[in-house]
């Protein structure tokens, strides 16, 4: 509390409970760790060079030294796979963290400001909801050519709407507030408000929002790269291992599968990891049980 009678912190709106007995976020941590753990490996090690084409180990089954066998290329999957988390979780990061800045930044100058600001913000937001990432990807790759910071760009800027949303909404509440209507009463601007008390309160909904755009930017980075808009030969992706397995589904299913699974598993994760996390940070649903 400050000499004036207003507090220097923001209260929690909600805390963090404990995570016994939610074996969705348990779980869901788990996957996700499995995820980064192998971007992180391939960083410094992998079984095999996954670029390196050797004709005569085509389609070996797996074995100790290639443990999920090879492609028609001969190609390492194993290698690849850990290679393609590595984009993938990548791709996540930045299209997630440069949405969610630029949203966040939008959707909290919005709700500080009001008025014909707030207003526009949201209009804009409006027509960025129009533009799936998918077609802004294939405009960007029409002028610039396919490439992985393109598909970065057209992931973020899907996502920038959305976080403006979200900390409008969030904030909106915050503003009313008696602590925040104590500090504009005390002189302090909108500004300072906004970064000390409002930002604090709605980071737990913005972390959970960010969860969740990390299962939908990995699933829209191999849905681009699946359609050559991403990740570009011959750097591996699992988008791009499905396509190229698309015609050996009855030679070798298993190419198709090893990919899709990883998909499965980091989508799913980060989903029940952002559900955990909601049901967490929410104090209603936590007297609710």
């Amino acid at each position: 509390m400050s000499p004036r009678g207003i507090p220097t912190a923001a209260p929690r709106m909600g805390r963090l409970l404990p995570v016994a007995g939610r074996a969705g976020l348990m779980l869901g941590g788990v996957l996700v760790a499995l995820v980064f753990l192998a971007a992180g490996v391939s960083l410094v090690w992998t079984p095999h060079d996954p670029t390196v084409i050797v004709v005569t180990a085509r389609f070996q089954p797996p074995s100790a030294e290639h443990w999920l066998g090879t492609d028609q290329l001969g190609r390492d999957v194993a290698s690849m796979l850990m290679v393609g988390a590595r984009h993938s979780v990548t791709v996540a990061l930045l299209a997630v963290g440069i949405g969610g800045s630029i949203g966040t930044a939008l959707g909290l100058a919005a709700s500080a400001i009001g008025g014909w600001v707030e207003e526009a913000v949201m209009r804009i937001a409006d027509i960025g909801f129009a533009f799936p990432a998918l077609l802004f990807a294939i405009m960007l790759s029409a002028i610039y050519g396919p490439s992985l910071s393109n598909a970065v760009a057209a992931i973020a800027f899907i996502n920038a709407p959305i976080f403006a949303r979200v900390a409008r909404g969030s904030s909106a509440l915050i503003w009313r507030l008696d602590y925040a209507m104590a500090a504009r009463a005390a002189g302090r601007s909108r500004a300072a408000i906004a970064l000390a008390h409002v930002l604090p309160n709605i980071s737990a909904v913005l972390l959970v929002q960010a969860t969740i755009e990390f299962a939908v930017a990995i699933l829209a980075e191999a849905a681009l790269s699946y359609l050559g808009l991403g990740v570009q030969p011959p750097t591996p992706s699992w988008g791009r291992m499905l396509s190229e397995a698309q015609t050996l589904l009855f030679l070798e299913p298993m190419l198709a599968i090893w990919p899709g699974l990883c998909i499965v598993v980091a989508v799913i994760g980060f989903n029940m990891l952002g559900d955990g996390l909601r049901d967490a940070t929410d104090p209603r649903l936590a007297r609710a049980r």
